[in-house]
């Protein structure tokens, strides 16, 4: 049936006297990933991407999406009546550059206020009212036509012990309100859900493959609020909350108290923060912009989250390398939708295990090509005896969060298959044995992910490695890996992904990832990587004289410690072939 969203969409906008639509990804705080409530740029636009901008004026439509997503956009966006604009190709403008070159003086721009970040709304307002266009941030373009848009969820949540988070929800808050003294700020508006799940020891499930619970938070040296749906906690959460003096308001009354906040200097993330939060702010107030402490606070992962992370990266290493066991020997008749359910059943035989940490991408063959591919039912297809098959997939645990890919061989390979393949492991590797100076940042250290790949005029489009959050976000800052754009600089305790990778459009795609733990060396001054996630590399795919000695023995080391960790917990057939699969090259 042919998509008529456009076309209704254009139809509300002459009626309602707006020349151009503006359509983000994101819900009201932020977040990457995002309830079925929020997803209006994909009901929209029919891509399905978990990230990309739509603008729309009566005569074109536009997406803008990154280098991860461009397959999967061309392919999704195909007689939807919307372009795709890859963003950061060259002479491709931004949506704010767009916007500004299609509408005139007089016209008229409308978005969700609650739905565009601060910093990004508050400069093209400014820029579109100095050029006389009105900007009207109150409406909700999508959600006028949007006739059976899913209802908000308002899940229960629940209780983060404090034997798993290391420090209690008063020790934290006691932190926070310190660093509030120190910053001589008032108050702390805090919307961004990871953050907030953090500081108060709390986890719900408003969004799939995160657990965090739709809310706001505003603190000052006295008081704290939490805006959420009162209906998420029972009488005992409740009641635990306010002996740590945690107020629980109605979600939507945030909007009611920020134009009370007269007189305060009041700390907000304008990168987090929403517009429609910010606009309501009197003009007595004074901004203290820079991100919250609960950033660094949650990325510096404590003592004993660094302890169960272990934990779960060992439990879930045994599902993993059960799962390529079966790939390699069980899979007859399987498809990519079909093998994902398999992974899952041996990772739910872990303790402690709470289910995904994000949509499971087995891809094989071509569909590795495209960096983010989910198999739907239409796209599902069979496993075939020859080729790679990309896996990349996590686990939430009580003890922590996984993210591992792995790209398995299923038969014969090419030579360029596995020159491929070999390079990008040894860039995996080189990153993951790196020394540093303290101070250094993921942007500076990106390049050793990458040189055997730059060596040989190749690249991939997306960055080498995120940080990990402590279940929660699969992909957390500020720490991050990547040779574009800013990092912050790496700390002893920080948990940062390692995956380079390499897709050849239409054949196949190649990337390998593990977690990171950040660590000090012997030598003050100087931090290293520790590997949390032992699953062991695809011997079959790798050309060992293609390798330095050196990173023949960073392999052998690496898989020395994977046998060690893993083969315990299989079953002996399994275990006899772990054995040869890491023996030293």
């Amino acid at each position: 049936m042919a998509r008529t969203q456009l076309e209704n969409l254009r139809a509300w906008m002459s009626e309602h006297g707006v020349d151009a639509v503006l359509v983000v990804t994101d819900d009201f705080h932020g977040s990457e990933y995002v309830g079925e409530y929020f997803r209006a740029r994909a009901w929209l636009t029919g891509f399905t991407g978990s990230a990309g901008t739509a603008a729309v004026t009566a005569a074109e439509a536009c997406l803008w999406t990154d280098g991860r997503y461009f397959l999967q956009a061309a392919e999704q966006l195909e007689n939807s009546g919307f372009a795709l604009m890859k963003s950061g190709e060259p002479d491709v403008p931004s949506p704010a550059e767009w916007l500004l070159s299609h509408l005139q003086e007089g016209q008229t721009l409308a978005f969700d206020g609650r739905t565009v970040c601060a910093s990004f709304a508050e400069k093209l307002v400014a820029e579109f009212e100095r050029r006389g266009v009105t900007v009207r941030a109150e409406l909700d373009p999508v959600g006028a036509i949007w006739a059976d848009r899913p209802a908000l969820s308002a899940r229960p949540a629940w209780q983060f012990d404090v034997a798993y988070a290391g420090k209690s929800r008063e020790e934290k808050l006691a932190e926070l309100r310190a660093e509030l003294d120190k910053a001589e700020a008032d108050c702390l508006v805090l919307t961004s859900l990871d953050d907030i799940m953090w500081l108060l020891n709390i986890r719900g499930d408003d969004v799939a493959y995160n657990p965090v619970l739709l809310c706001y938070l505003y603190i000052d040296c006295g008081q704290c609020w939490l805006f959420a749906h009162e209906e998420a906690f029972c009488e005992m959460d409740r009641m635990a909350l306010q002996a740590a003096g945690i107020t629980l308001a109605p979600y939507d009354e945030i909007y009611d108290i920020m134009p009370s906040l007269t007189d305060l200097t009041i700390w907000l993330d304008p990168n987090k923060i929403n517009y429609a939060l910010v606009s309501r702010l009197p003009t007595s107030a004074k901004r203290l912009e820079r991100p919250s402490p609960t950033e660094l606070g949650k990325a510096v992962k404590n003592g004993t989250e660094i302890a169960h992370a272990k934990k779960a990266h060992a439990m879930d290493g045994v599902a993993v390398t059960r799962f390529i066991y079966w790939l390699k020997h069980c899979a007859e008749g399987a498809t990519e939708r079909s093998a994902a359910d398999v992974l899952e059943k041996f990772r739910q035989a872990g303790d402690n295990y709470r289910g995904p940490s994000f949509e499971p991408i087995i891809a094989y063959g071509a569909h590795g090509a495209i960096v983010h591919y989910s198999a739907t039912e239409e796209t599902d297809i069979p496993l075939e005896r020859e080729g790679f098959v990309l896996c990349d997939t996590g686990g939430h645990y009580l003890d922590g969060s996984t993210d591992v890919t792995r790209t398995v061989s299923l038969g014969a390979l090419t030579q360029q298959q596995q020159e491929d393949y070999t390079d990008v492991l040894r860039g995996h590797l080189n990153l993951a044995a790196a020394i540093f100076r303290e101070g250094m940042t993921g942007t500076q250290l990106d390049i050793l992910a990458r040189q055997p790949l730059w060596q040989r005029g190749l690249n991939y489009n997306h960055g080498t490695g995120h940080g990990v959050g402590h279940l929660l976000s699969i992909h957390e800052g500020p720490n991050a890996i990547r040779w574009r754009g800013a990092s912050s600089a790496m700390m002893p305790g920080m948990i940062t992904s390692d995956e380079p990778g390499l897709y050849r459009e239409g054949a196949y795609g190649i990337r390998i990832e593990n977690l990171l733990l950040c660590c000090k060396t012997a030598t003050p001054g100087f931090l290293c990587f520790e590997h949390l996630t032992p699953v062991p590399y695809d011997r079959a795919a790798i050309l060992p004289d293609r390798m330095t000695a050196a990173e023949r023995a960073l392999l052998n080391a690496y898989h020395e410690w994977v046998y060690a960790v893993v083969s315990p917990s299989l079953p002996p057939e399994e275990e006899a072939w772990l054995r040869e699969e890491t023996a030293a090259l």
